[in-house]
């Protein structure tokens, strides 16, 4: 099947990135590595001694950058409902994280560990009809939220992909509610055109 305008256009900004490009130099999963590199160095997010849970992980770039940052008896888990190519010295779980038997094995996984971070890049498949794409990504965030709520140990941090629009601010309200500090960033590998932005939470308050 041919592909659209649009799609042809898509596919010649994505193979023309400097990310893109610099990802495929430097070995990385994907160009969204850079966004998590420019927020950790920023905001000092990840350091050796941290358990992480990586939501919606495919194809596996943050987790395998956090890896190489928390030292080799640390914890990472990564969950996506996609396959991930296997990452050394990441535990992953292939599901929905809505479902209790996926709960259930990050559990079994973290066997007790403190979370002291949750990370969500979690992002609908678009259709380009703001009308459905915004209320879907918001769901998602949401879905992240309440996991972190629930993994979090207290003082822990949230770092997740939000998109502006209906129902961003309430939101951010509610991010803030659990949290003592909510940042918002935007890093320079975000595409411009895009209303991604990421919500950088810390000090969980464990209820």
């Amino acid at each position: 099947m041919a592909r659209s305008k649009s799609s042809n256009e898509w596919m010649q900004e994505h193979l023309n990135d400097e990310y893109v490009k610099k990802a495929k130099a430097l070995g990385y999963r994907s160009r969204a590595t850079f966004k998590l590199i420019e927020i950790i160095e920023k905001d000092k997010l990840v350091h050796t001694g941290m358990n992480i849970v990586d939501l919606g992980a495919a194809p596996g770039g943050w987790s395998e950058y956090v890896r190489g940052i928390v030292g080799k008896k640390q914890k990472v888990v990564a969950l996506d409902i996609l396959d991930i190519a296997p990452i050394e010295g990441v535990d992953f779980i292939q599901g929905d994280f809505r479902e209790n038997a996926v709960y259930e094995q990050l559990s079994e996984i973290l066997d007790g560990a403190p979370v002291d971070l949750v990370l969500s890049d979690m992002a609908p498949n678009l259709s380009g009809n703001k009308a459905i794409d915004q209320p879907c990504a918001m769901y998602l965030c949401e879905l992240a939220l309440e996991t972190a709520e629930t993994v979090l140990v207290e003082g822990g941090s949230f770092l997740v992909k939000v998109f502006q629009g209906a129902g961003f601010e309430e939101y951010k309200k509610q991010v803030a509610s659990s949290f003592t500090k909510v940042l918002i960033r935007k890093p320079k590998s975000s595409r411009a055109r895009s209303n991604e932005v990421y919500i950088l939470a810390k000090g969980f308050k464990k209820q």
